[in-house]
């Protein structure tokens, strides 16, 4: 009986003190952005997911990867600390591909409490002839 009553206490103390450790948490002012459309003159377009650190220990982002190699992320790379703010910055090339519309998907896996989070761009590259004119 002691050793259960001894056992049930380590436990519930191992619980709380767990629960009370620090931890970092990503918050992004927005998860999707819509470039519009845009020429294949002019194929390269870039936007930036702003985030900020609402958790109390530093924010380490680990990796960001694209659903697809025409499409490239940057991030901040060094620890964010709590009430800080950092970005992604994807840039999509479209030189090379079909006009038309494209979705991706960007994965930023970090050490946050929410450690996975998805990040979506899409738009539309439309065809100019060579004298500039849409198709």
């Amino acid at each position: 009986m002691k050793r259960l009553l001894l056992s049930t206490i380590f436990l519930l103390t191992l619980c709380i003190g767990y629960a009370d450790e620090p931890m970092a948490e990503i918050t992004f002012d927005k998860t999707s952005h819509n470039f519009g459309t845009f020429s294949e003159k002019n194929p390269v377009v870039t936007c930036i997911f702003s985030f900020k650190n609402t958790g109390n220990a530093p924010l380490i982002i680990n990796q960001a990867i694209a659903s697809c190699g025409c499409t490239i992320p940057t991030y901040t790379e060094k620890p964010v600390l709590p009430g800080q703010k950092g970005e992604i910055k994807v840039t999509y090339n479209g030189k090379g591909f079909y006009p038309g519309k494209f979705k991706k998907i960007i994965t930023v896996r970090t050490n946050a409490k929410t450690r996975l989070v998805r990040l979506n761009i899409e738009g539309e590259m439309i065809a100019s002839d060579s004298t500039g004119n849409k198709k």
